[in-house]
């Protein structure tokens, strides 16, 4: 930009006050500041667009560095898990083929030649009473909690609680 000293300051303004003239000095000096605030202000939000158009052309190679590193990786773990369910294919088929070789029988998903194996153990209901459990509950935390002991009619409750008669 321009660099004026304040010399130069002086002289424009020595001129312009025997140009214009003191009656009118006051409000070209107005007029001019408001100009000049709006070229700094036009000029600041030309900088920014030229900043945000930047960050934006940054942010879209981000985007495509991102999806291609995104994609190789899907492609690898892809590979890897194909690589993987092969080679656990291939076992399943070896292993398959030895013990269809050693037994034939095949009983309910368990091999009938090996001792080891225990068949699974069944449900069994724990035949649990919920009396019992209810039964469990401290007396001082079913008071403290409101869980009835005794059921009562709306009457009953009503004569229970009914302030005592004044005589």
């Amino acid at each position: 930009m321009i660099d004026f000293g304040f010399d130069k300051l002086a002289l424009i303004g020595a001129v312009a006050l025997i140009v214009i003239g003191p009656e009118r000095l006051p409000k070209v000096a107005r007029t001019v500041g408001h100009l000049m605030g709006k070229a700094q202000r036009y000029v600041a939000d030309v900088k920014a667009e030229v900043n945000r158009s930047i960050e934006l052309e940054e942010l879209k190679k981000m985007k495509t560095q991102f999806e291609d590193t995104a994609r190789n990786v899907e492609q690898s773990v892809t590979s890897e898990v194909n690589q993987a369910g092969s080679d656990m294919n291939r076992a399943w088929g070896e292993l398959s083929s030895s013990t269809s070789a050693g037994t034939s029988t095949v009983d309910a998903g368990f091999y009938a030649g090996d001792p080891l194996r225990e068949p699974p153990s069944t449900y069994r209901n724990p035949n649990k009473n919920w009396r019992i459990k209810r039964g469990a509950v401290p007396q001082w935390y079913r008071q403290r909690h409101g869980v009835r002991a005794k059921a009562q009619s709306g009457a009953a409750r009503v004569a229970r609680f009914r302030p005592p008669r004044s005589v």
